[in-house]
């Protein structure tokens, strides 16, 4: 045993960071403190200059391995105790011989140049993003999340330029050229959450139940601010009052700032006292629908949430990164009822989770919520619909299993015992399986621990007393003969219109609902109604044709949701033509009394429009589809309705009458009652216009140019326009960008310009792209954030249906034998709908 550790000892240590160096440092060193001083100069091009002291406890005298990215110039001096430390690199790993510690205390000077690879440089701000374990691309670190320190930040930056982290900010005072700011030490944060912007922001501060919030922005219209600014910091507000009164654990780190990012990669970031946010996604348009405004305090309740989930309590090992996820969205669900009573919260929860979930979880590129993970340099491919959408939905499966109460109890045992440290779903788990005599264990190996959903089919029977029946069967696609322990909420119609709702609990094949017997003939069954079960329900024949027919009339809101996803569902396995869902769309949407139902189907229309027909059916259809969608702009009610229907008008017009009149709404020469334009839509117009080839398409998109006021924006419309041009040189020379990183770095740039390459429009130049873009996922996944990977490849395959793009796409994973698994599930997930339309 002796002889292997020092083999150990002395073996250089692996690219990434992998487990068994995780497990090594976690052994041997504590107490954690960083001194981080950076000099950030006004010119992107020039470096950021940095001095870093770190202090350890060491249990005895061992090498010292920090994680460093940059090249080994970049490392200009090791110092302890003022004498030089003679370290060795390795695999983007600085390696400090035993000689060097010391049991007890340890420190370290390293006076070093930053990378600047995780920076998100700009000309006139940065900002970092080290989640989930990129910060060392930036600076020497211990980079794993189970080694927990306190930070002390100085930066230095040009005159005119704030900046924010995530400890409260000194009095600037004067240096030559700039000024120095100084960062009070936070709490034990894990390296994924030590953050700080600079550049020059904006500063909005109110108060909010005694507490001061401070919002950086980069937004110039005034009037967008004003309209957004009490909204954003009131949803802060109840959302810690919220979180506080939930775990009884008061709000854990002292300030609370929060900054706008133009073209932010995610829609938020959960840095302890210093949240990063899509700047969209707070700062709304005056035509935002009601889905966005539930969407930004959701995303602003589940980075809140965080604080406590992640931040307060933070996962050992990036396998469990999906709590923190979980526990976010899952509150965020609970959180954001308050702030919008007039809003069907359950039909909020079944729409922003259950489709999402379901486009991974129905293909050949399902994952298990929770998965093994033996190199930091994969935890970004965890990240996805299964744990942001489908693990909420298990644990609201979880909470009905124990009881709302004895869950909450639970969690906050969790959160107390484990505050400013680090924890497992399995510390989790046996908290809570103390409190409830129910069999968790095969609860999560079924949901947590395995891939795929049950299909549940349905049938409806009669004996020879006439008496009608219906059972629910459940069975394993995947032929492990699995079994998903659920409880489930059955509607069955009857005659008449009345509806009866059976709860029924499905443990093993099959079970037969109880049903009320003063009805008599059942005209349709969604064993799936309200939303509590999961899984893919194929539709008996009887349902299916009802539901074709008439899902407009069935009365509750949540159980129409319902059959809209189920219908769906059932047109992607082929028994529904997607001409028949379209038409049943168009007539139903008509009828539907709930925002989020309509806006779901209008959704769904789109999609099938795109995806599912083909481009002498779409223009044969194009017409009415164009005069429909007009109409209910007309009917609509509130400005957020008639956005949607708008927006969706917007991406599907065809016609040359409808591109005339979207045009004239683009140049302003025809109002839209109850409807008011921002720069962004006006943006997206002319971009829509723009790919569809219109006559003096160059002359909008040079006018548009000269329109857009900000510069974050018009920098954005000038990246992503090439991808627009009717000449396919122009286009080519677009993708052939991205094959350079410093092209890469915008990425929700680079997305956008990559679905106008992908548009069904394109789609038979477009097939060029697809085996260069599947042969970059490798490098995207190495070099960009975490949701980069499977976002390219969603655009990419976005506007594609044929059997040629199919086949690019499966002659690429034959020809990789050895592609990681994790980039091969992304890809089959993505290329799952282009296969069904082929079909």
């Amino acid at each position: 045993m002796l002889a292997l550790a020092v083999m150990a000892a002395l073996a250089a240590p692996g690219a990434g960071i992998p487990q068994s160096l995780a497990k090594e440092r976690a052994a041997a060193i504590a107490s954690v403190r960083y001194e981080l001083e950076l000099r950030l100069p006004a010119g992107r091009a020039q470096p950021i200059r940095g001095r870093e002291v770190v202090r350890f406890r060491l249990a005895a005298p061992q090498r010292v391995v920090l994680d460093f990215a940059p090249p080994r110039a970049n490392v200009l001096s090791i110092t302890r105790g003022g004498q030089t430390v003679d370290f060795t690199m390795a695999n983007n790993h600085i390696v400090v011989p035993m000689g060097h510690t010391r049991a007890g205390e340890n420190e370290l000077t390293i006076e070093f140049i930053a990378g600047d690879d995780s920076l998100n440089r700009n000309d006139d701000f940065l900002y970092t993003l080290f989640v989930p374990a990129r910060a060392h691309l930036a600076f020497p670190v211990f980079d794993q999340p189970d080694l927990k320190a306190r930070y002390t930040l100085t930066l230095d930056v040009p005159q005119g330029w704030q900046a924010v982290a995530n400890g409260a900010a000194s009095t600037p005072s004067p240096r030559p050229g700039g000024v120095r700011i100084s960062f009070a030490e936070t709490e034990p944060l894990p390296t994924y959450l030590f953050a700080f912007a600079a550049g020059k922001f904006q500063v909005e501060t109110a108060t909010r139940n005694g507490r001061e919030f401070h919002m950086y922005h980069r937004e110039t219209d005034a009037a967008k601010v004003a309209r957004n600014r009490d909204a954003i910091f009131d949803l802060h507000a109840s959302a810690l009052a919220w979180l506080e009164d939930y775990t009884g654990i008061p709000y854990p780190f002292g300030k609370f700032d929060f900054v706008l990012i133009p073209a932010f990669q995610f829609g938020g970031m959960e840095h302890a006292g210093a949240i990063l946010y899509n700047a969209t996604g707070l700062m709304l348009d005056e035509s935002a629908t009601q889905n966005q405004e539930l969407g930004r305090a959701s995303v602003i309740a589940h980075e809140t949430a965080h604080m406590w989930f992640g931040d307060l309590v933070t996962m050992r090992w990036f396998n469990d990164v999906w709590m923190k996820e979980v526990f976010a969205n899952f509150m965020a669900a609970k959180i954001v009822n308050p702030s919008f009573p007039k809003v069907n919260h359950e039909l909020r929860f079944l729409l922003a989770h259950y489709p999402a979930a379901y486009e991974v979880d129905r293909t050949a590129g399902a994952n298990p919520i929770r998965q093994p993970l033996a190199n930091l340099n994969e935890a970004g491919q965890l990240y996805g619909a299964i744990i942001y959408q489908k693990a909420p939905i298990v644990m609201r499966q979880l909470e009905a299993l124990v009881g709302e109460d004895a869950f909450r109890d639970g969690l906050r045992e969790y959160l107390k015992t484990y505050s400013f440290g680090n924890a497992t779903w399995n510390d989790l788990i046996r908290i809570l399986d103390a409190k409830t005599p129910q069999d968790l264990a095969a609860w999560n190996h079924a949901w947590v621990e395995e891939r795929g959903r049950p299909e549940i089919r349905t049938s409806v029977l009669t004996d020879e007393k006439t008496r009608w029946r219906v059972r629910v069967d459940a069975s394993d696609p995947l032929r492990r003969r699995l079994a998903w322990p659920q409880r489930m909420d059955g509607v069955i119609g009857f005659g008449g219109g009345a509806a009866q709702f059976v709860p029924f609990h499905i443990q093993g094949t099959s079970v037969e609902l109880n049903l009320d017997q003063a009805h008599d003939r059942i005209e349709w069954v969604l064993p799936n109604g309200v939303g509590t079960g999961y899984g893919l329900v194929i539709l008996d024949t009887r349902s299916r044709a009802y539901l074709l027919d008439h899902l407009e009339d069935i009365r509750e809101p949540i159980t129409r949701g319902a059959a809209w996803i189920t219908l769906w569902d059932n047109m992607l396995e082929g028994y529904v033509a997607a001409g028949a869902f379209i038409d049943v769309a168009m007539r139903a949407v008509t009828r539907e009394t709930d925002e989020q139902n309509t806006q779901r189907v209008l959704n769904y229309l789109s999609r099938a429009y795109w995806r599912f027909l083909p481009q002498d059916e779409r223009l044969a259809r194009a017409a009415a589809l164009e005069r429909f969608l007009r109409g209910g702009i007309g009917r609509a009610f509130t400005a957020s309705e008639k956005s949607a229907w708008f927006s969706t008008f917007r991406d599907v017009v065809q016609t040359k009458d409808g591109l005339a009149w979207l045009e004239r709404v683009w140049r302003r020469d025809e109002k839209i009652p109850g409807l008011t334009f921002a720069e962004t839509d006006e943006i997206n117009m002319a971009m829509e216009l723009g790919v569809r080839d219109v006559p003096a398409a160059d002359r909008i998109l040079d006018e548009q140019f000269a329109r857009i006021q900000n510069p974050d924006r018009k920098a954005r419309f000038a990246f992503v326009r090439p991808a627009l041009s009717a000449d396919a040189s122009v286009r080519e020379a677009s993708f052939e960008r991205f094959r350079t990183l410093e092209n890469r770095r915008r990425e929700p740039w680079v997305l956008e310009a990559q679905s106008y390459l992908n548009h069904p429009l394109r789609e038979e130049h477009a097939k060029r792209f697809l085996t260069p873009s599947l042969n970059l996922l490798r490098e995207i996944q190495r070099t960009g954030d975490i949701f980069f990977p499977k976002r390219w490849m969603d655009v990419t395959l976005n506007g594609h249906r044929s059997a040629e793009a199919v086949a690019a796409v499966n002659d690429f994973l034959a020809r990789e034998l050895q592609y990681p698994q994790r980039l091969r599930w992304t890809v089959l997930s993505s290329v799952d709908e282009v296969a069904r339309a082929a079909r």
